[in-house]
């Protein structure tokens, strides 16, 4: 009985065996027939559903195009230097008049501060694209190429909106990186970041594009709370650090599809993420600041719905697209009959998810353009086309005013506080940014503007006359409510004249 099983057992392994090999022969002569008539072969899984086994991936000829076009810039900030004057305090022979000056800010000197970043060149006549916050209130910026060739370079314009900036070196012939195109880049996406970080020469990292229109909120605490700014970031794991910023993301053709701006990390250094302005974003603010000196920011003229329990931007419901809270008056909305309650899904038949996806969208757009917009009311799609606006309901070029440049949120004194401090009237610094009188003085938030040009200020309008009027630079003079003292500042450069 026992041999008899034994026996059953040999037979059955010989049959799985010869049927095995039996099978894969079948298999492998229909592969081979079904490759010799262009047909591809069976694979578990569907590794190979896109047409064959993956070749690596070479960022040889990308890295080698893009390094010479990618630029370290330095900078230098001087000591801070102001010729403050007021009257002595009359606590000054308690505490001393140093007090005082420590808390507002009085005359002080400090060591040149030194930054340095990367810049990106986007024409052979010396342009260079940047951070803002790389050149930001600089007094010397200095290039140096690929090639150890150092320049000074001239900071043309900026927008701390965008966190973009334009610097230009003279000379021609030099190797400039070729726009790309950021709404083609997919997630998964291979791509290279090149810079200067960490003090380190040329570098070039590579990674994949993890996200895209990603919201930080970092713009916004540059530029001011009640700034228009415009954050749609691509998201790589490619690694970027300090003196990263300003510098390429390239994809492996070598086309510039961003500029490195920011990193998420605890530690102020690479951590996994890293984030890059879209080159759509990029070649539209550039051109402005070329062309204008100031962006040409186009608006929809909507606000977004906000979750019910909460009425901030922060809490903007997200999806399958935008639903519209409120349209303003005089906009391109309310033009085209947009309305309250509509679900805006698609902007030039690109499909837009969120507030951020569609304001990256608006961005590479200007005043006076048209664009196609399709939305959901009632369940049912319609379409509208707009032309676009700017912030002051119009498709006139906005420009940069003298008082636009003091970087400051400024207000007209209530008559009641004006009587309270015993002045007849004058503007309250309410916030700063970036800006003149952030470069230049030493004002804080709360002073109280009652004379410019050696004229009352009794009201904003009063103080942009005033600096209409002026010439480079202006005497400004204020208070600080509860603290005894007139205090004086300069500022200059108020025609961004050389």
């Amino acid at each position: 009985m026992k041999a008899k099983h034994i026996l059953v057992t040999v037979l059955v392994s010989a049959v799985t065996a010869l049927s095995s090999v039996f099978l894969y022969a079948k298999l492998n002569k229909s592969n081979s027939v079904a490759q010799s008539q262009g047909q591809l072969p069976v694979n578990y899984a569907g590794l190979f559903d896109g047409g064959g086994t993956p070749g690596p991936v070479d960022f040889e000829a990308a890295a080698n195009s893009t390094v010479a076009g990618v630029v370290h810039i330095k900078t230098k900030t001087n000591p801070t230097q102001t010729n403050n004057t007021k009257r002595r305090s009359p606590f000054g022979d308690i505490f001393g008049d140093e007090f005082f000056d420590d808390f507002f800010g009085g005359p002080q000197s400090n060591r040149p501060q030194m930054a340095s970043g990367s810049g990106v060149f986007i024409s052979a006549d010396g342009y260079i694209v940047t951070n803002n916050h790389v050149v930001d209130g600089a007094d010397e910026v200095t290039v140096t190429l690929h090639n150890k060739k150092q320049y000074k370079a001239k900071v043309i314009a900026t927008d701390a909106n965008t966190d973009l900036a334009v610097v230009k070196i003279e000379g021609s012939g030099f190797p400039y990186l070729l726009y790309g195109n950021s709404d083609e880049v997919k997630l998964g996406q291979w791509v290279l970041a090149v810079g200067y970080p960490l003090t380190l020469e040329t570098t070039v990292t590579a990674g994949i594009v993890s996200a895209k229109y990603r919201f930080l909120g970092i713009n916004q605490r540059k530029a001011g709370r009640n700034a228009n700014v415009v954050e749609s970031f691509i998201q790589t794991d490619a690694a970027v650090n300090q003196g990263n910023s300003g510098g390429a993301l390239v994809n492996t053709s070598g086309q510039l599809i961003g500029i490195n701006a920011a990193i998420a990390s605890p530690t102020g250094t690479y951590a996994g993420y890293s984030y890059a302005i879209p080159v759509n974003i990029v070649k539209k603010v550039v051109d402005d600041l070329i062309k204008f000196g100031t962006v040409q920011r186009a608006f929809l003229g909507i606000r977004p719905e906000a979750n019910a329990d909460e009425n901030t931007d922060s809490q903007i419901k997200e999806g399958d697209g935008v639903v519209v809270g409120e349209v303003m008056s005089n906009s391109a909305a309310e033009d085209a009959g947009l309305k309250k309650g509509d679900k805006i899904i698609k902007l030039d038949n690109k499909t837009v998810a969120t507030w951020y996806e569609l304001t990256g969208t608006v961005a590479s757009y200007r005043p006076g353009q048209k664009i196609n917009v399709t939305y959901l009311r009632n369940g049912k799609e319609g379409t509208a086309v707009l032309t676009l606006k700017n912030s002051s309901g119009n498709t006139e070029i906005v420009k940069t005013s003298a008082i636009d440049r003091l970087g400051a949120d400024l207000s007209t004194l209530d008559a009641k506080k004006a009587k309270e401090y015993g002045v007849e009237g004058g503007v309250v610094v309410q916030a700063l940014s970036d800006g003149l009188i952030a470069e230049q003085t030493t004002i804080k938030k709360g002073f109280i503007i009652v004379r410019a040009g050696g004229k009352a200020v009794k009201s904003v309008d009063d103080l942009k006359k005033a600096i209409d009027n002026a010439g480079n630079s202006i005497i400004i003079e204020g208070i600080y409510p509860g603290y005894e003292g007139v205090y004086q500042y300069a500022i200059n450069d108020l025609r961004n004249e050389p």
